[in-house]
């Protein structure tokens, strides 16, 4: 990847970070767990899914399903960031009047099933796989997962059917935040080795930094080789871009008032700022 894209795809994620933030107001949301995301999203819509804007509706286009459905700001910012979605309807976050949730919703364009209810997406993103596979197309279907809804034992159920009936064209993402809600996931029932544990229920496993996107090139560029489906477990910050909260149990939901709004953004400008510096330095 060249240093152009890498910029490029870091300055779409910030714009992301920045819708993200302001929801976590008037209500609140799932702010911790949105950040960890931003990234997977933003390489996934920008650099590897096949869909046109224009053509959402497209039985040729690819499919992300969001089954880690409380992520869903990060989801609907990459959706403006695309022009997908007007940037004004992020207001309307929790309003009775629209459709912007704490889950995905249908009703906005782009999102492929409504997710909220952990351990269910995986299923649905096999059954449109393996309609594609008895079609004979080539369309890929992604499916994002938590690594707390591992817990799920639907999860498990799913990664062998999708070995069983060999889905090439599936590929599961976790995003390996290390948190499932106000918890360590590795107090409340350990997933590690995980990477052990997804290659015995026969997936292509691969184990990659979930902020760097010239590991996500590489890797997602190997996998439509691949016979079988596919897991590469993103191991991620939960809060990433706003130090103040990173990794913090107790930071899963965020409401935090219009003061506390400001702050935080500032502060995601701030670490920016301070990367770009770095990187400039390193460049020397």
């Amino acid at each position: 990847m060249n240093i152009e894209k890498r910029i490029e795809l870091e300055n779409f994620a910030l714009r992301v970070r920045e819708r993200i933030v302001p929801l976590a107001s008037e209500g609140g949301c799932f702010l911790g767990a949105s950040l960890s995301a931003v990234d997977i999203l933003t390489y996934l819509y920008t650099s590897f899914l096949k869909i046109d804007a224009q053509h959402l509706d497209d039985e040729n286009r690819d499919y992300l399903f969001l089954s880690k459905g409380h992520d869903v700001p990060a989801l609907y910012g990459v959706f403006v960031e695309l022009g997908w979605l007007a940037p004004e309807r992020l207001k309307n976050h929790l309003s009775v009047h629209d459709h912007i949730y704490w889950h995905p919703n249908r009703h906005i364009p782009g999102v492929e099933f409504h997710a909220g209810s952990l351990g269910q997406l995986p299923a649905v993103a096999i059954g449109v796989a393996l309609e594609i596979c008895l079609r004979k197309e080539n369309n890929r279907v992604v499916c994002i997962l938590g690594d707390g809804e591992l817990n799920e034992g639907s999860c498990w159920e799913a990664f062998l059917v999708a070995h069983a009936k060999q889905l090439s064209n599936l590929i599961f993402v976790v995003d390996r935040n290390q948190f499932q809600a106000n918890m360590a996931t590795e107090e409340l029932i350990p997933l590690e080795p995980l990477q052990d544990k997804c290659k015995a229920f026969g997936l292509h496993t691969y184990r990659i930094n979930g902020h760097d996107f010239e590991q996500m090139e590489e890797i997602f560029s190997q996998l439509e080789s691949n016979q079988g489906p596919s897991i590469l477990i993103c191991d991620t910050v939960r809060g990433k871009g706003l130090p103040s909260i990173e990794a913090r149990a107790d930071r899963w939901f965020c409401n935090f008032n219009s003061q506390e709004i400001v702050d935080l953004l500032d502060e995601l400008h701030q670490i920016k700022q301070a990367d770009i510096t770095s990187q400039t330095i390193v460049a020397r």
